[in-house]
């Protein structure tokens, strides 16, 4: 069973997205996008999943919409797993690609490659407060994530300005998880 769950870095990256978004649905083409991988092969990926029990599918419209199966007797401790094999980094960049986040990165101790209890976050575009997103992996890294998040406009407008704010990220270390700043 080990060796069909693993045997892709497709199904790793749905399990990464899937597992660390479980109250999320998501439909294949949208999942093929935030993974930026063939739709074809991310179908085959859920479906091969769905039938090992990992995720569960539900069809609504011309839809199907996939989600982790937290019934299942695997979930708490593949959830662990991949969340430990991404690491902290990781753990945030699944989280951010499903919420339509644009860019972002980590600043402060934590990219200078300080033990900090506490991550500093800086997110460009997305929608709603992601705040309660990250409950999880704060529990599970013991750190609190402090986010400061603005519109890709207002980021632009921080950048034209040259703000204090915008010097401090210029200058200082930052660790990008995805898109451009």
């Amino acid at each position: 069973m080990l060796q069909r769950l693993f045997s892709s870095t497709v199904r790793a990256d749905i399990l990464a997205l899937l597992l660390n978004n479980p109250n999320e649905k998501f439909y294949v083409r949208e999942i093929a996008n935030i993974l930026r991988k063939n739709p074809s092969g991310v179908k085959r990926e859920l479906d091969n999943l769905e039938k090992i029990g990992i995720l569960v599918s539900e069809r609504v419209a011309n839809l199907r919409y996939f989600q982790a199966n937290t019934n299942s007797p695997f979930f708490p401790e593949l959830r662990n797993l991949i969340t430990k094999s991404l690491g902290l980094p990781g753990a945030l960049k699944s989280v951010l690609r499903a919420s339509g986040v644009k860019a972002a990165f980590i600043t402060g101790p934590y990219a200078e490659g300080l033990a900090s209890d506490s991550i500093d976050l800086f997110v460009i575009g997305g929608g709603a407060s992601l705040k309660e997103s990250f409950e999880n992996i704060e529990k599970e890294f013991k750190v609190t994530i402090n986010i400061r998040q603005v519109s890709e406009a207002d980021f632009r407008k921080m950048k034209k300005q040259m703000t204090g704010e915008m010097k401090k990220i210029t200058k200082g270390k930052k660790m990008i998880l995805f898109g451009r700043i």
